[in-house]
């Protein structure tokens, strides 16, 4: 059996195990969200962006430091696994996306709270750069060259990247902020939030991280199939070079 076949046959029930958790999860989000939850006291009906807003944001972080390890033990293996540095690939792919989720709901939310859809606010500022350097990251990873020098190149630019989340992360800290600090990870351990607010949140984060999941375990098949077509032209091209220069004898 080749490993795409026991990838198929080991993986489905659990993508689909996965996927269940997610709709349900969203599900839960949709209507909690819009009905259940009740309105914040200063921001209205505004504050219902959060349950998107901090679960993208905390993916997009989940995506990136998943590229970061698989990229680690890409580099740290003796056998240098593919399979390591497809899932390098597939995370930030999903991680892009996640984290230009978290720039629009941000967007809609500050200008329904701050009046204007950007500021150069630190944390808007490098969450923004944070976006670019993996999208940077994503076109290495398209340059030619063999599966290794894919592998090996992506590898050191993501464990580069990766240091720039804490950077995010505390730039309502380290500077001047319009952004608000953590709500619920804040270091007194305080959350000032109604019970059905944080419970929404919470399924919210897990719905989406389910889907993270459940994106990143089909992206990192379909580039096991492009990898494995890219050989096959590869040994094609060879043996057609093989067998002109065999010809030519």
């Amino acid at each position: 059996m080749d490993a795409q076949t026991f990838n198929a046959r080991v993986a489905t029930p659990t993508t689909r195990l996965i996927g269940a958790l997610a709709i349900v999860s969203m599900a839960w989000v949709v209507i909690g969200g819009l009905i259940v939850t009740p309105k914040d006291v200063d921001q209205g009906d505004a504050v219902r962006i959060m349950y998107v807003h901090v679960p993208t944001a905390w993916v997009a972080y989940l995506a990136f430091i998943v590229t970061a390890l698989a990229s680690a033990c890409w580099l740290l293996s003796r056998k240098h696994s593919m399979g390591f540095d497809r899932v390098a690939g597939a995370s930030a792919e999903v991680g892009v996306i996640f984290m230009a989720m978290t720039l629009l709901s941000g967007s809609l939310w500050g200008r329904i709270t701050w009046g204007s859809y950007w500021a150069w606010d630190p944390r808007l500022t490098t969450t923004s750069f944070l976006l670019v350097t993996y999208i940077g990251y994503l076109a290495v990873r398209g340059l030619g060259g063999s599966l290794e020098q894919r592998a090996r190149r992506s590898a050191v630019i993501a464990l580069l990247a990766v240091l720039e989340i804490p950077l995010v992360h505390f730039s309502v800290l380290m500077w001047r902020s319009l952004h608000q600090k953590a709500s619920v990870l804040s270091g007194d351990g305080d959350i000032k939030m109604d019970g059905s607010m944080l419970t929404t949140l919470l399924v919210g984060v897990i719905g989406f991280t389910c889907t993270f999941a459940w994106l990143v375990m089909h992206r990192q098949r379909v580039l096991a199939m492009q990898d494995a077509m890219q050989m096959t032209q590869l040994d094609a091209a060879l043996r057609e070079r093989a067998d002109e220069s065999a010809g030519l004898k």
